[in-house]
């Protein structure tokens, strides 16, 4: 089968020598791709994604970006990145083999697959690189559609910076006057995700300067399109999102991935209307194929017909654009096949010269670890003990660090009985190359510049000697005002503009600030938090607003797969300090009464994790996170908003130090370690134990992530000799962590006098009404009792029997 190439006529003019540099790039970027293949089943690299197929299209795309323009892509833009001049080669083949140097690597550190790239944004100090300078490639991500959420509310900064000048000073690094496009790509099978489908709603609501690109190859890995999408097209499908004359909407184009002078025109159309006009659009970008499938980790010939097959070569971008370059007259075949030539010699060579650096990289240790294997044989005289840890070794083609550190281990072990100059010479070396590795592999999971939120000290807070009471959704908006005084803030969220939220904490603040501070949206909690992650790219801090803790997972992918490792991820080159607000843990049923706190500390690392007591220690959280370039969770007592709290004398000055826990209540017989809304549960129960001649020591840990930085909380158990962990997570949760924190981690099982007990929630979601919580939570009678039995246990005679 011959396929027919029937080209676009736009009535462009084209140059020549673009055309021609277009054309080597495509050609370079399809024998990277059929190297990566190579290299993955030489076993050289782990795994292979590639672009092959799609490389037209990515080429148009370029075309259209400015510098101050943003790409959130996914693992098949190589051609992207290399045409804006954010990726070289071998950048590209560094990351394959997953070389842990951002000198060689410098978009993930050897820490991402291959085609996953980010544009370095900080320096090494962590402070933010000018943006508006540069094509600004978004740190690539695998989750399928998880590029996009964050794209919107790189957009949405776009639209924050033209439209309030108050920003204009703070704007330099970000912006230039709101013209920054952002431009996202997604395969046609992952625009089933409900995230894309939320993403383009929301665009057309909030007409933003967003570009969406979609590669349509027709599967989903081995999918095929009508069991994907309605109507095999998601252009088709999205049609009621079109523009009219009286409508906003989007605008979309359709092209075929081959027409080289279709694509340069869709895409020039597309970065105008989003640029000057602010009108989103959508590319669907057809016929784009996939000459060796899906990846390297498997074959498209198990799942596609051989018409398929065939089609896959006859439409082949590349031998499109070749076709119309020897049509249009602009280069002839000898040139073209030169060019082909040269291209599979290139990509060679840069293949070659990114594997060099990495095995290079290891034989420095590799040598170290051999002159020490030398000495030991040598002052030992146990050839047996060596030669077949030597032997291992050696007979591997391609020893990476791992291989090292298990040589080095298997050594010191075999070595045991010796304690002579060779075996400590190993063991330093050891340590040296496994704190290199912790560099290597395990840095930046938080800030690690002078702005990092850990370096700033608690201010408590102070009051009047008869303090006024008030209620505590009141202590908030007075500090939210505060805060949204900062040009760069502003909050978003369901019902957080007219009615000032559902709690009342942010009454009247829309009318003093304007909607662009304080922004209602419409009910989509992924775009809520992908404008806010976006914004946050941008040098904005916004405070995002999930309106209960048991919504939190319908964005939890997001946040656990994109905002909390973005800074891991890319070694400390980007990060996104965007504030998660949400309120939880009681209030009234299954869904308004969660506390799931372990499932998101343990999805969420990388994030600060804050979960105050009350609305006044809400507050100063707040304000240390805004004063900080982390991400930070805050959720707040959901029944505790009209609960009254005396009004601090400096209540815009608090600051609550992370990882810092507080001692609410001193005792000296056990130590009752909690958090949150069962704070006021503890201390009405240590009453109630006093009155029982029963000192009970209460500490709020008040941060999840970072937990008890100093050890406070041993120190309680060097006193008392005896603790409780308290919580309304669920049996096995929360509770289990701060025991594990405390027990493993700061050695306070040797200071035990009884075992350490956990308390925590039923085994399902809360019940609804007062009998429901009563019997679903902890409550003040189970404290007392269990924290009674621990003494008992003790002391029988002094404690009798209460229930039996």
């Amino acid at each position: 089968m011959t396929h027919s190439y029937s080209f676009s006529t736009p009535g462009i003019t084209f140059d020549p020598n673009q055309v021609m540099d277009n054309y080597r790039l495509a050609a370079i970027s399809r024998a990277c791709s059929l190297l990566v293949r190579k290299e993955v089943f030489s076993g050289r690299a782990k795994f292979g994604i590639y672009g092959d197929g799609k490389e037209l299209c990515q080429i148009a795309l370029a075309n259209a970006m400015q510098k101050g323009d943003y790409i959130s892509g996914y693992y098949r833009d190589q051609t992207i990145g290399v045409a804006i001049g954010d990726l070289t080669w071998p950048q590209y083949f560094a990351q394959l083999y997953g070389h842990p140097d951002v000198h060689f690597d410098p978009h993930s550190g050897g820490r991402q697959m291959n085609n996953h790239h980010a544009t370095r944004w900080l320096d090494a100090q962590g402070e933010w690189l000018n943006q508006t300078e540069t094509f600004n490639t978004v740190a690539g991500i695998s989750s399928t559609a998880a590029q996009i959420p964050r794209a919107l509310g790189v957009a949405y900064a776009s639209k924050m910076y033209r439209e309030l000048p108050d920003l204009e000073p703070h704007s330099e690094l970000f912006s230039k006057g709101g013209r920054e496009v952002c431009f996202t790509t997604i395969g046609d099978a992952s625009t089933s995700e409900g995230m894309f489908l939320e993403c383009i709603n929301a665009a057309g609501v909030l007409q933003i300067p967003i570009v969406f690109s979609v590669w349509d190859d027709g599967y989903g890995i081995s999918v095929p399109i009508e069991f994907q999408t309605t109507k095999s097209s998601i252009s088709k499908a999205l049609a009621g999102y079109q523009r009219t004359d009286t409508e906003k909407g989007l605008e979309i184009f359709q092209v075929k991935a081959w027409d080289y002078p279709g694509l340069i025109s869709a895409y020039q159309q597309a970065a105008r209307l989003a640029r000057e006009e602010y009108v989103p659009c959508l590319v669907h970008v057809i016929e784009c194929t996939q000459p060796q499938g899906h990846s390297a980790s498997g074959s498209h010939e198990r799942y596609k017909s051989a018409e398929r097959l065939q089609f896959e070569q006859d439409a082949d971008c590349n031998l499109g654009f070749r076709k119309w370059i020897l049509e249009s007259g602009i280069s002839d075949e000898s040139t073209l096949a030169e060019i082909d030539a040269e291209a599979i010699k290139e990509a060679r060579r840069f293949q070659k010269e990114a594997f060099a650096a990495y095995m290079a990289s290891i034989e420095i240790d590799k040598k170290g670890f051999l002159r020490i294997a030398k000495n030991l044989y040598d002052s030992t005289n146990e050839p047996g003990l060596i030669e077949p840890i030597l032997e291992e070794l050696n007979q591997l083609p391609y020893p990476i660090f791992s291989d090292l550190v298990r040589a080095g281990r298997k050594t010191l072990r075999a070595f045991r009985f010796f304690q002579g100059p060779a075996v400590k010479l190993l063991r330093h070396w050891l340590h040296e190359l496994e704190s290199k590795n912790h560099r290597r592999f395990s840095s930046h999971q938080m800030s690690e510049s002078a702005q990092s939120p850990m370096h700033i000290k608690g201010i408590r807070a102070e009051y009047d000697k008869d303090p006024v009471l008030v209620d505590g959704r009141e202590i908030l908006n007075k500090s939210f005002a505060q805060f949204l005084t900062d040009p760069r803030v502003f909050i978003l969220g369901e019902d957080v503009g007219k009615i000032g939220d559902v709690n009342q904490t942010l009454a009247g603040l829309q009318d003093v600030f304007g909607p662009l501070k304080v922004t209602d949206t419409g009910i989509r909690e992924v775009s809520i938090v992908g404008q806010g992650i976006g914004a946050s790219m941008r040098g904005l801090r916004p405070i995002v607003e999930i309106q209960y803790l048991d919504y939190i997972f319908y964005p939890f992918p997001i946040l656990s797969d994109d905002w909390a490792c973005l800074h891991y991820r890319t070694a400390g080159g980007q990060k996104a300090p965007m504030i998660l607000r949400t309120r939880g843990h009681r209030l009234e049923g299954i869904w308004h009464s969660g506390s799931p706190m372990a499932v998101l500390i343990n999805g969420l690392r990388g994030v600060h994790f804050c979960v105050p007591r009350d609305m006044t220690q809400a507050a100063g959280m707040y304000r240390t996170l805004l004063a900080g370039d982390d991400p930070g969770v805050v959720v707040e007592c959901l029944n505790g908003y009209r609960l009254k709290e005396p009004m601090p004398t400096n209540l815009l000055e608090i600051q609550v130090e992370l990882g810092v826990p507080e001692i609410l209540r001193e005792g000296n017989d056990l130590t009752i370690v909690t958090y949150g809304s069962m704070c006021r549960i503890v201390m009405e129960a240590a009453s109630s134990l006093a009155d029982m001649g029963i000192s009970v020591e209460v500490i709020d840990v008040q941060t999840l992530l970072p937990f008890d930085r100093y050890h406070h909380i041993l120190t309680s158990i060097q006193k008392t000799h005896r603790v409780l962990f308290a919580d309304e997570d669920m049996p096995g949760g929360t509770s289990a962590y701060m025991m594990q924190e405390v027990l493993d981690k700061q050695g306070a099982f040797s200071w035990l006098d009884s075992p350490a007990r956990c308390m925590a929630a039923m085994p399902h979601r809360p019940a609804y009404s007062s009998d429901g919580d009563y019997f679903s939570k902890p409550n003040v009678e189970n404290v007392v009792d269990t924290v009674y039995e621990m003494m008992r246990e003790v002391d029988p005679s002094s404690y009798p029997a209460i229930y039996f």
